[in-house]
């Protein structure tokens, strides 16, 4: 009978599964089918997979198994082979491979055509008698979840096709001739799917699992935010239709290495958008672009010699303070200040195609240079527009605009007053002084590795409502066979 503590183990686990079907990845990167081929093409190449189908030894092959072990066969074989002296692939060429859903949905199925020129010396004709030999390989890549580590994807199941194979001679010689590459080829074609699968298959795998290494170093390439960094790790890879989809946590770290914030997980779905053709999309959810936002735009303080700088505003500004109080406008000398300190770190909101920064502002106003303390200030709500652009495989962000939402009067040397008096030229003196700054700051941009690692040279960004998507400007020409 179970008991007490049983149920309670039982429960924790149970609540443990419950939680993590309902957090969700802080970033998600997306391979279509096209990024897929291309770097398991590369890799393919990386492994000489064609100098493997170059070095098939045919010849050994179908003489240790020349027909099923039948022994009359057997003999038959062996005569027509002493003809032969020496047989081998003279041309190899892996074809643009094909990645599609399998049955089952979690898969993938890969198919790699192979196109191969074979000869043969015989004493019987002085030219090298060829022809021409054509297969497909397949595998799938699937999800390992295995006790022994995290889950991976791996490629397994590979062989050819039986309804993939053709072998046809390339050129026609005597009858003689003519027969006895007939017969070669009918060994052959048994001899074949067996080399691919013992000789191919295993650089097919070693370059899958290349390529997926390569995908794991490559999303965690830091990302430089100022004098901090944004790093991801994997948590999970997926297989969704005819994509692979890696679930990302990330980490901010500052400038001494330290985590000064975990995103490992989300409550809030991300929602995965349809590549439409795109070759891949970098999803990253609300919560890390705000963190990125902030990390680039700590709080500071602006002082300026508002006279100085900006003499029509200092004008306007005192102005508008006489309306207030005229003593104290008068006190407004040459060398007036306003000190600008942004408070805390800025707020990010997203939806559909746009984007806000929120921010808090204490703004103060002295008379003078000398002045101990302030004539008043201000605590406002501001907030501004927030463009993404890209530059190549940059990602800028730019402020446009800014309002001021709400303005408190926090403190004051010269008596109370409604602070929506002074909200036009308090607007103004932020969007001449702080938003310039701040776009200063912003303009550097964010590398985005991952473009040019997947082949491109510039990304186009987006909006949606849970964060910013990342997606190729332009479509690169793939390399489309592998050839030797």
């Amino acid at each position: 009978m179970a008991g007490p503590w049983t149920f309670t183990l039982l429960c924790g686990l149970l609540a443990t599964t419950l939680i993590q079907a309902t957090l969700s990845p802080t970033a998600v990167l997306v391979l279509g089918p096209k990024v897929i081929k291309e770097k398991l093409t590369q890799e393919l190449k990386d492994h000489n997979a064609t100098s493997i189908l170059q070095q098939l030894p045919l010849l050994g092959t179908i003489r240790e198994q020349p027909a099923g072990g039948i022994p009359v066969l057997g003999s038959v074989v062996n005569t027509i082979l002493k003809y032969v002296i020496w047989l081998k692939v003279t041309t190899a060429n892996i074809l643009q491979l094909q990645v599609k859903p399998s049955a089952n949905d979690k898969e993938l199925l890969v198919k790699i055509p192979l196109d191969m020129v074979a000869g043969f010396n015989t004493p019987l004709v002085k030219t090298i008698v060829e022809f021409h030999m054509e297969t497909e390989a397949q595998a799938i890549v699937r999800m390992d979840t295995s006790a022994s580590g995290p889950t991976r994807l791996v490629l397994s199941d590979c062989a050819t096709s039986d309804e993939s194979l053709r072998v046809q001679l390339l050129h026609k010689f005597s009858f003689l001739v003519n027969t006895l590459a007939k017969e070669v080829m009918n060994l052959l074609v048994p001899a074949l799917p067996n080399l691919v699968k013992n000789q191919l298959c295993p650089v097919i795998k070693a370059s899958f699992n290349g390529m997926y290494a390569d995908l794991l170093q490559l999303v965690k390439v830091p990302i430089s935010l100022s004098t901090d960094r944004l790093e991801f790790d994997l948590l999970s890879p997926a297989i969704k239709g005819d994509t692979i989809q890696l679930y990302l946590g990330a980490k901010l770290l500052d400038s001494q290495g330290k985590v000064t914030k975990w995103f490992n997980n989300s409550a809030a779905s991300l929602a995965v958008p349809s590549l439409d053709n795109a070759p891949f999309s970098f999803i990253v959810s609300q919560d890390v672009v705000k963190a990125a936002v902030a990390a680039m735009l700590p709080p500071e303080e602006f002082i300026v010699l508002l006279d100085s700088v900006l003499p029509e505003i200092a004008r306007r500004l005192k102005s508008s303070i006489g309306l207030i109080n005229e003593k104290a406008a008068d006190k407004l000398g040459s060398t007036q200040i306003v000190k600008i300190l942004t408070q805390d770190t800025p707020e990010f909101f997203t939806d559909q195609g746009h984007a806000r920064v929120a921010q808090l502002i204490v703004l103060e106003v002295f008379a003078s240079s000398e002045a101990l303390r302030p004539l008043f200030t201000l605590g406002i709500e501001a907030s501004s527009e927030a463009q993404f652009y890209t530059k190549g495989d940059e990602l800028i962000l730019n402020l446009n605009n800014i309002s001021s939402d709400r303005i408190q009067l926090m403190n004051s040397g010269i008596g109370w007053f409604q602070p929506d008096v002074l909200k036009n030229i308090i607007t103004e003196i932020i969007l001449s002084v702080l938003l310039p700054n701040q776009n200063g700051k912003l303009r550097s941009g964010v590398p985005v590795s991952v473009v040019k690692a997947l082949g491109f040279e510039a990304a186009e960004s987006s909006l949606t409502k849970d964060g910013l998507v990342l997606t190729p400007a332009s479509l690169w020409k793939p390399s489309s066979t592998v050839s030797q």
